[in-house]
């Protein structure tokens, strides 16, 4: 399942960010949350847990996210759609939040003036993208060995919003007031590099398409090139995602 295989590729990394971004968001009892870009759920997660299903809203452009994300959270609206169009009315939310999703949306300032609109006066609308411009995000490892391997593939270090400035001028374009950012750190421990390395072969994401993409011989170069940097395990390995918050 869509959901499953991600949860192994990025999960491990999204779920405590998320639990880290909600706190930020300062996400609370009587709130009313939504959550754009929800993937299978890791902030949907989050936003439960302090609220309650009934309180959540969460929306996905992929059927197999939303079918995963209903799947493990009765009683959430999720539903199927773009950031840049949410279907939910002016002042709808007390807080609006969008958990590793800007840099993936087709106008990251229109989707942050959408969570702007469905959020009420003075909440807060807020966005973590992995600093992909300092490659510390999870993928770095694996960029940089691609990198070793085959220098014409392009990676993420330009993508919208994987910079601190990058990140915050989206929310400023957007409208919202006292915009501030922050970094958020996520450290997991890795037992084997086997356990590290599979969930990449599955072509979850511009990194596993970015494997799948070079071809059998230049695979096993660039394993050859990560077995080598990282080592056999144990490791850690330390990501950082910018987070930023704005007033509606």
């Amino acid at each position: 399942m869509a959901g499953d295989a991600y949860d192994r590729f990025m999960g491990r990394y999204s779920k405590p960010l998320a639990a880290r971004f909600a706190d930020w968001l300062e996400v609370g009892g009587g709130q009313r949350a939504v959550d754009v870009g929800c993937g299978p759920g890791a902030l949907t997660e989050q936003l439960v847990a302090r609220v309650g299903a009934e309180h959540v809203a969460a929306i996905d452009p992929s059927e197999p996210f939303v079918a995963a994300c209903r799947s493990r959270f009765p009683g959430v609206d999720v539903r199927q759609g773009a950031a840049e169009s949410l279907p939910y009315d002016d002042d709808a939310f007390d807080v609006a939040a969008a958990c590793l999703v800007v840099h993936f949306m087709t106008d990251p300032v229109g989707g942050l003036g959408e969570m702007k609109r469905v959020t009420s006066a003075d909440g807060w609308v807020g966005a973590t993208v992995w600093d992909l411009a300092g490659s510390r995000a999870p993928m770095a490892p694996l960029w940089e060995a691609v990198a070793e391997v085959a220098p014409e593939h392009p990676d993420e270090r330009d993508f919208q919003g994987g910079s601190r400035a990058s990140l915050v001028s989206v929310l400023e374009g957007a409208g919202l007031r006292d915009v501030e950012a922050t970094e958020l750190a996520v450290t997991v421990t890795h037992p084997t590099f086997e356990e590290w390395w599979e969930p990449y072969q599955h072509g979850v994401g511009p990194a596993g398409e970015a494997i799948a993409a070079l071809g059998e011989e230049r695979r096993a170069r660039v394993e050859e090139v990560l077995r080598r940097n990282l080592g056999a395990g144990p490791f850690d390995l330390t990501a950082v995602a910018f987070a930023a918050r704005g007033r509606a």
